[in-house]
């Protein structure tokens, strides 16, 4: 009976112990790729006991209204062009494939600023309708939510997160105003590259030149496209006083997805908390078709191709040269491809239009993955140890898969010449040329050799954050400071006065006592 009654009060304890750490999240996501990272967050915290709320806009391509890990709240957005990026990619390549012309490429970076501009102002409408629904917003008071998780890419979450007064964490690479390290860390531009150089931390002086330039340019078009709807929003919703990129600098942690086998070694912040392959894990069996045709390629192995959930095809004619190299390949290839089937596709090629890209690089006959460099791609491929052969479209990824041949584990194709010779020749030396294969296995067992998984990691400080209603103590002030009292200019500005003063009356002491002197030395006489 002693026993029993043991039993129950220890069950008890337990049960109260793990039910003190269920606590109310409410998550307002960014769609496309991003929602992959997210909404494997979403998933282990939902595992924890924790029950996770998603704002999700009513055009959403990936954020689904119904799931089993979270409840949605879906805000009604109006019409959305999702065909932007099906109608940007082919006049983007065909630019690229005229070679890459100055002015043309200037004019659709100018055109992509534009569209992310309005897609700021959207998220701002988006949020505006939030803020003026009151039977929303009580809902949304009432439910004592503990935090807000967001993605920095749009600032949503960040006003929603002021409005309610909650502690912020965010899941980031990208920020609004770029990558976030420029945001919240110090960057000195002598060994810090700006994202779209494609610099390493080891520049010349004209690069540093240009490191500096860039900076300046970036600093300058974010506060045109992008900084200027937060801007509006905050001063209608919360006054003049408040400022928009303060609020997003008053983050509690910094959920970052890379870490130092990715990243150039720089400075950081206490707050931010690398996490870099959170996503990875060990592979799963492949579906026996799958895994027929992955057998089926003997000692020779299997080459995966795939690039991204937005890229998925690419103009025919360079679908064609990709198609004829691979024919050539004594190995099997599966390609993730959703356009035309290739004219000149080999039987060694299997065309799929979704893959377990994971599974795939996780298995042991695949020996190299052509990939366009976005994040999530090179980080399995250095968790699992795959060298890459990149084939870099738009966005971050040129500078992406520039970092992953900075150190030896990966190969880059310029779409400008790029033909069925071109790409076979990289492939075989990829293949063949033990440097790529080692140099990855290597940043495979760096980013492996960690005393704590990066996901529990992640886990771990969301969690922090609520137990302890936010993570005051890990944020700096800087972000408080103007730009004078920041760099000390003040400071300087005092110090050299001083000494100006200093040697001014030091010099008139000396001048006085030279005439005294003097006089005194011709009255004598």
């Amino acid at each position: 009976m002693k026993m029993h009654h043991f039993s129950l009060i220890l069950f008890g304890l337990l049960s109260a112990l793990s039910g003190s750490y269920g606590g109310n999240i409410l998550v307002v996501p960014v769609d496309g790729s991003h929602w992959i990272n997210m909404k494997v967050l979403i998933v282990e915290l939902h595992s924890k006991g924790h029950n996770l709320t998603v704002i999700r806009g009513s055009s959403s391509w990936y954020i689904k209204d119904t799931s089993p890990y979270y409840t949605s709240v879906t805000v009604n957005v109006g019409e959305f062009d999702d065909d932007f990026m099906v109608k940007f990619l082919p006049r983007l390549l065909r630019i690229k494939r005229q070679g890459n012309s100055f002015w043309n490429e200037m004019t659709l970076a100018d055109e992509m600023y534009s569209r992310f501009t309005e897609i700021h102002q959207q998220i701002c409408n988006m949020t505006a309708k939030i803020f003026d629904n009151e039977t929303l917003m009580k809902s949304l008071e009432d439910a004592k939510y503990d935090l807000v998780l967001t993605d920095p890419a749009f600032g949503g979450g960040v006003l929603l997160a002021h409005r309610f007064g909650l502690p912020l964490v965010q899941n980031v690479r990208w920020t609004m105003y770029g990558e976030a390290h420029f945001d919240i860390a110090p960057s000195p531009l002598s060994y810090v590259p700006v994202t779209g150089l494609k610099h390493t931390d080891k520049m010349t002086f004209s690069q540093r030149v240009m490191n500096v330039v860039m900076h300046i340019m970036t600093l300058y078009k974010n506060s045109k496209y992008f900084g200027n709807p937060y801007k509006v929003f905050t001063q209608k919703y919360f006054g003049p006083d408040v400022d928009f990129s303060s609020l997003l600098l008053n983050t509690d942690i910094w959920l970052m997805r890379n870490d130092f086998t990715f990243e150039f070694p720089r400075p950081t912040m206490p707050n931010v908390v690398y996490m870099g392959g959170f996503q990875c894990k060990p592979a799963e069996p492949l579906p026996a078709d799958l895994e027929e045709f992955v057998q089926s390629s003997g000692e020779y192995g299997v080459v995966v191709m795939s690039l991204g959930t937005i890229f998925g095809q690419l103009l025919s004619d360079l679908n064609d040269e990709i198609a004829a190299a691979f024919a050539q390949l004594p190995q099997k290839v599966i390609w993730r491809h959703t356009g035309p089937r290739p004219a000149m596709l080999g039987n060694n090629t299997l065309i799929v239009d979704w893959l377990p890209q994971n599974d795939l690089l996780g298995h042991p006959k695949t020996k190299v993955f052509v990939a366009h460099g976005g994040t999530n791609g090179i980080q399995e491929a250095i968790y699992h140890g795959v060298p890459i052969l990149g084939l870099p479209l738009a966005f971050d990824q040129p500078d992406n898969l520039s970092r992953m041949q900075a150190k030896g584990t990966a190969k880059i194709l310029d779409i400008a010449n790029l033909d069925r010779t071109v790409v076979f020749e990289a492939l075989k030396e990829v293949l063949h040329n033990p440097f790529y294969s080692e140099n990855m296995q290597r940043l495979s067992r760096l980013h492996r050799d960690q005393p704590m998984k990066p996901l529990d990691r992640a886990v771990f400080w969301i969690e922090f954050v609520m137990r302890n209603r936010g993570a005051p103590h890990l944020r700096t002030q800087s972000f408080r400071m103007s730009k004078i009292t920041y760099h000390s200019i003040d400071v300087i500005l005092t110090l050299l006065v001083t000494i100006f003063i200093f040697v001014f009356v030091t010099v008139y002491i000396i001048r006085c006592f030279c005439v005294f002197f003097l006089k005194k030395k011709v009255k004598h006489e």
